[in-house]
C-alpha cells in the first residue's frame, strides 16, 4: 500500500494539487485488524456461494438472477449470463486460493463450463449477453439484441484468460482445462466488430439485424478492457488506431473537471459532474491492474479509478438530498436493483446524479483496492450493524436504510461477482497478476502504448 501511496503522489497531475492528493490518498489506509481480516475471509466466502451453490445446473455457469424471495422464475431459472460467468470464474479462483473449495472439484466444474461453452452459439466469435444454460441457443437480452455482445464477451474472456493462466503449470487435467479456455478466448473474431474496419468497436452484432444496434465503444464507460483484449488477441488483434481513435475519440475523452477538489481526469459518459456509477471502475479491472498504468492519454488508471469512487464517496458524506443512513459508513452508488416509488424492486444505474436513496452493497465492497479504509468501514457496518442486509450468498443487490431498513432479497451474478475477486486484488493481487502477466495481454497493452512499472511493461 505504501508504494501505492507514493506512485499516486509521483504522478499527480491536472488541476489537483499533491497535496490534495496525499489527503485523498492518506484516507484510504487500512490497518486491518483480526476481526477486519475474518469480516474480509466472510463476505468473500459467501459471495462465491452466488456462483458455487447457486449455479445454473447444467452449464454450472452464473444465473442471472437469483431471487430468494421468488426462487428462479420459470422464464428464466436456466438464463445465464456471460459477463457475470466471467466474475464467477475469476470468484472461483479466488476460492480455491483461499481454500474455501476444494482445487479438484473447482477444475471438475470449470472443465464443464469450458465445454458448454465450446458449444454454445457464437456470432464471429463472440457470445450473446444471455444463453440459455440447458441448449446452449442465445436468449435474446433485447429485440435487436440476438447475437454477439462483445463487451460480456470480453468480460467472460477476462475470466478465462484468468483461469488459464491459474492452473497452466498444473496437473494433466489441470493444464487441459487451461487449453480449452486458451482456444475458447483466441476464437473471438474481435476485429469483426469493427464493422467492416471502422476505427471503433461496436458492442453488438446480430445474424437477422446486423448492425442495427449501431453503439460504438467509445470511452469512457466500463469497457476499456474490451479494447485491450482486442489489441492482446494473436489470432483476431486491432491496431492502436482503432483505440486511440474510438475508444479515446481522438484523445477527446480526457477533461479538467474536479469534484470535492478530485479530478475526473476523463470524461465519464453522461455523467460528467460526478463520474458514472462506480462499476465503471470495477469491471475492466478484475483482471486490468491499474496501478500506475498509462496510455497516451491517462498518466494512472488507479488515480481515474480512486477519484471515481472518492468523488460518490463524499457525495454520501455530504449526503444533499438528506438520505437516511448515508455516511461513511453507508455508500455506494452502481447500477442494480432498486426501489421503485411504489415500494416494488425495480433496475437502475444508481449514481450521484441518479440517487434515489438506495445503496448497492457491491459498490462499496469492489472498491477495495481504491479506498480499502472507506469500503472496510461499510463492510463492518453492514455485517454487525445490518444483518437483515445479508442473504445466503452475501450483502442483499439493493438496500435502503432511509425506507425503513428496505432491502430486495435477490443477487445479480454482476454485481455479486466482483466482491471476491476485488477484495482479493486489494490483499493479494492474486487476480492482477495472472491477468497482467498473460503474454498476449502484456504483448496487447505494448502494442497501445500502455506502459506499466509494476509489470515491467513499457
Amino acid at each position: 500500500m505504501k508504494k501505492l501511496i507514493a506512485a499516486a503522489i509521483l504522478t499527480c497531475s491536472f488541476s489537483l494539487s499533491c497535496t490534495n492528493l496525499q489527503k485523498a490518498t492518506a484516507e484510504s489506509v487500512l490497518k486491518p485488524t483480526p476481526a477486519d481480516i475474518q469480516l474480509m475471509n466472510k463476505v468473500q466466502h459467501d459471495a462465491l456461494k452466488y456462483f458455487w451453490d447457486f449455479a445454473e445446473p447444467n452449464s454450472m455457469l452464473g444465473r442471472e438472477r437469483y431471487h430468494e424471495d421468488d426462487i428462479y422464475p420459470q422464464n428464466d431459472k436456466n438464463v445465464i449470463t456471460t459477463g457475470g460467468s466471467g466474475f464467477g470464474l475469476m470468484t472461483i479462483i479466488v476460492g480455491v486460493e483461499r481454500n474455501f473449495i476444494p482445487r479438484k472439484e473447482a477444475v471438475k466444474r470449470l472443465t464443464v463450463m469450458a465445454d458448454f461453452l465450446a458449444n454454445a452459439d457464437r456470432h464471429h466469435g463472440a457470445w450473446s449477453h444471455w444463453i440459455d444454460g440447458e441448449t446452449g441457443k442465445t436468449v435474446p437480452f433485447g429485440k435487436k439484441d440476438n447475437g454477439g455482445d462483445l463487451v460480456e464477451t470480453a468480460f467472460l474472456v477476462q475470466g478465462m484468460i484468468a483461469v488459464r493462466e491459474y492452473f497452466k503449470n498444473g496437473d494433466e487435467e489441470e493444464k487441459l482445462l487451461a487449453k480449452k479456455m486458451d482456444d475458447l478466448w483466441k476464437g473471438v473474431e474481435w476485429n469483426w466488430y469493427t464493422k467492416g474496419g471502422e476505427k471503433v468497436l461496436y458492442w453488438h452484432w446480430s445474424p437477422t439485424y446486423g448492425w442495427e444496434m449501431n453503439f460504438p465503444l467509445e470511452g469512457y464507460n466500463e469497457c476499456l478492457v474490451t479494447y485491450i483484449l482486442a489489441a492482446s488477441s494473436p489470432t483476431h488483434p486491432i491496431d492502436a488506431e482503432t483505440y486511440y481513435k474510438g475508444w479515446t475519440r481522438n484523445g477527446t475523452y480526457t477533461t479538467d473537471k474536479t469534484k470535492y477538489g478530485l479530478p475526473l481526469y476523463l470524461k465519464h459518459n453522461g455523467a460528467e459532474e460526478y463520474g458514472g456509477p462506480l462499476f465503471w471502475s470495477q469491471y475492466s479491472y478484475l483482471g486490468l491492474d491499474p496501478t500506475g498504468l498509462s496510455d497516451k492519454t491517462v498518466k494512472n488508471y488507479f488515480d481515474v479509478n480512486r477519484n471515481h469512487v472518492l468523488i460518490d464517496y463524499k457525495y454520501s458524506e455530504e449526503n444533499p438530498k438528506n438520505w437516511k443512513g448515508y455516511g461513511k459508513n453507508y455508500w455506494g452508488h452502481t447500477a442494480g436493483y432498486t426501489r421503485n416509488e411504489d415500494g416494488s424492486t425495480g433496475y437502475t444505474a444508481h449514481s450521484p446524479a441518479n440517487d434515489n436513496g438506495v445503496i448497492n452493497p457491491t459498490a462499496a465492497l469492489s472498491s477495495f483496492p481504491y479506498t480499502p479504509k472507506e469500503s472496510m468501514d461499510f463492510l463492518r457496518f453492514i455485517y454487525t450493524e445490518k444483518p437483515e442486509f445479508i442473504g445466503s450468498a452475501g450483502p442483499y443487490d439493493a438496500t435502503s436504510i432511509h425506507y425503513g431498513n428496505w432491502f430486495t432479497p435477490r443477487y445479480l451474478a454482476i454485481d455479486q461477482g466482483t466482491i471476491s475477486p476485488m477484495i482479493e486484488n486489494y490483499r493479494t493481487g492474486l487476480i492482477w497478476k495472472l491477468f497482467m502477466n498473460a503474454p498476449e495481454i502484456r504483448e496487447g497493452l505494448k502494442n497501445l502504448s500502455f506502459k506499466s512499472e509494476k509489470y515491467n511493461i513499457k
